[in-house]
């Protein structure tokens, strides 16, 4: 038996947190009663929201994901108040149940969106548990001195909580812009923005260019989508357990238990600079960046764990 909150996850009606502020808010009933979080439920229960009664179903179909290229100047939201574009508008129809976003990035922010029509899928993409990283092109107005980089790659304070890049690259520029590659293991609310601003410093541009394994392909432009086939979608669930998975690369790639699941994309030129071979003035002094592979769009090539290593 399901918990409630997992069972409407599924079907796409939210993600899982979404659902269980629904619940608290009295907006589920399960049999004529109100629901609480946690609350087991069967096929046979009678499961209503906002008074709707909710078709409950056990399914066996692969979660569906969608990548999207949001360009500049579109909202991540069903409900804009403003009335402001929306990504929702530009992808296609499904049969049942919607699409739900995996984190969002705002209004003035380009690059890869990942969707999804499974709730829980979604909550355990953005759950911290599984560490999964999100990397991102910024330029900026002048160049990050010695003492920001050391701040920004040790932790500085945000109003809340501490934050701190993984990674940080100069990836090259001209004039007064300066593109730089970071990389994050959460998502809060602008926080890299918040995070440059914190020394000082003003974004222009902010794009991002990978979401845990999944990177944004060069061939896919502003405003066009591409579904994750089968097979890409089995290696995404591979990492996704339930009972919980390791940083990427980490531990059971490691120990030859697993297999490391990787993209080998990169940021389209023109778009944002490639990463530079040394990463000079840097959180990781000495260590060589990633190399990023030949393009192959948003596909995860599986490697044995112990060979990735």
């Amino acid at each position: 038996m399901p918990k409630l909150q997992k069972a409407l996850a599924d079907l796409g009606l939210g993600s899982r947190r979404e659902i269980e502020d629904w619940i608290a808010a009295g907006r589920v009933s399960v049999n004529g009663e109100p629901a609480h979080v946690g609350q087991r439920i069967s096929l046979h229960d009678k499961v209503k929201v906002s008074g709707r009664l909710v078709q409950l179903r056990q399914s066996t179909r692969l979660p569906k994901v969608l990548i999207y290229h949001k360009p500049e100047g579109e909202i991540v939201s069903h409900d804009d108040p403003e009335g402001r574009p929306s990504v929702f508008e530009h992808l296609p129809r499904i049969k049942s149940g919607r699409w739900i976003a995996v984190g969002r990035l705002d209004y003035n922010s380009c690059g890869l969106l990942v969707l999804t029509n499974n709730g829980d899928l979604a909550n355990r993409l953005m759950h911290p548990r599984y560490n999964l990283e999100r990397e991102y092109a910024v330029r900026i107005l002048g160049e990050l001195s010695e003492e920001a980089t050391l701040q920004l790659t040790t932790g500085i304070q945000l109003e809340d909580g501490p934050a701190k890049f993984l990674r940080l690259y100069p990836t090259g520029g001209d004039g007064a812009n300066r593109w730089y590659e970071v990389t994050l293991s959460e998502g809060r609310n602008r926080e890299v923005r918040r995070m440059f601003a914190a020394v000082g410093v003003t974004v222009s541009r902010l794009m991002r260019v990978r979401y845990g394994p999944i990177h944004l392909p060069p061939q896919l432009k502003r405003g066009q989508h591409r579904a994750l086939t089968e097979v890409e979608v089995k290696s995404l669930l591979s990492i996704l357990k339930p009972g919980g998975a390791p940083a990427m690369g980490e531990a059971s790639a490691a120990e030859g238990e697993g297999e490391e699941i990787t993209a080998t994309s990169a940021p389209s030129a023109g778009r944002a600079p490639t990463r530079q071979k040394a990463a000079a003035k840097t959180g990781e002094r000495g260590r060589k960046p990633r190399s990023s592979g030949p393009d192959s769009g948003p596909q995860l090539r599986k490697r044995a764990g112990k060979s990735a290593r």
